[in-house]
């Protein structure tokens, strides 16, 4: 009798300790990212959840793994699985797409200075324009444009930063600027970056380049694939008086510091608007909507 009254016991503590799960804690220290203070950036909120009510802290993660999340709780006509879990799930991404659209500082997409006129594909997008007879494109895609840069973790009684103090998000992708020529058949392309080295000076350092020129080839006119037959002149062991020619070359046809600070500031409202894009998705298709 004595032992089944303890087993009572036990499980009743058991069932209490699991029904209020511990918050998880944010990290000391989150990611960061270097940006030119004149691109349009904007809070890196993606984890910010965690400080909030509605994120782990409230309970959605510790429901993910519960002895429930494999009993359907709503029939639909999807045919598909619905678990206290995927309630849960949903409930989270309708306050993050709520949480994302309150910081996002271009409800449309900024417009690039000096007559470009911009075609979007999916993530992928496109700036043309004619100087003279020819026509320059550049094309970049903001899949995987956000670099990741990480503080080390700072003592534990360190306070944790608030919203106001968080590191912002800067899309800064890779672009192929192509230059085209009136009867040519082949188009001089630019494979261009953003070296995390140059994307910041200090004071009295001399402005530079906040792009770099990666490598250099003629490629068929139109051809959207890269030739690996075509030479390619890269730039790593080259001259650096023929560098600063090419990149004359591109300032000339309006691809300077001022393009690649509104590029950036362009890739930055177009990644956000995919990013909430994605969460409305993944909401719906998590609901079943």
């Amino acid at each position: 009798m004595l032992k089944s009254v303890v087993r009572v016991i036990g499980a009743a503590v058991r069932r209490s300790s699991t029904t209020t799960p511990a918050a998880r804690a944010l990290p000391l220290s989150c990611p960061t990212l270097c940006s030119p203070s004149s691109a349009t950036a904007r809070p890196f909120t993606r984890s910010l959840w965690m400080f909030s009510n509605n994120g782990a802290s409230s309970g959605y993660r510790p429901k993910l793994f519960s002895s429930k999340m494999l009993s359907p709780s709503v029939s639909c006509g999807c045919g598909g699985l619905h678990t206290d879990g995927d309630k849960a799930f949903g409930d989270f991404l309708s306050d993050e797409i709520k949480e994302e659209k309150k910081i996002q500082k271009n409800k449309a997409l900024p417009k690039m200075s000096g007559g470009w006129e911009l075609e979007m594909n999916g993530t992928e997008a496109k700036l043309t324009k004619k100087v003279s007879g020819e026509k320059i494109s550049v094309t970049f895609n903001v899949n995987n444009s956000i670099p990741p840069n990480f503080e080390e973790e700072g003592e534990q009684g360190q306070q944790q930063k608030s919203a106001e103090e968080e590191p912002e998000i800067v899309s800064t992708p890779n672009f192929v600027v192509e230059v085209t020529k009136q009867g040519a058949k082949h188009s001089l392309v630019f494979d261009c970056h953003f070296p995390e080295d140059e994307m910041s000076h200090g004071e009295g350092e001399e402005e530079s380049d906040i792009f770099a020129i990666r490598e250099v080839s003629f490629q068929p006119e139109g051809d959207s694939d890269w030739k690996e037959t075509s030479y390619t002149l890269n730039t790593d062991s080259l001259d650096w008086a023929l560098y600063d020619h090419l990149m004359d070359f591109l300032a000339d046809r309006g691809v300077d510091n001022t393009f690649a600070d509104e590029l950036m500031e362009l890739s930055t409202a177009i990644e956000h608007q995919e990013y909430i894009r994605f969460l409305e998705d993944l909401q719906g298709f998590v609901k079943c909507n």
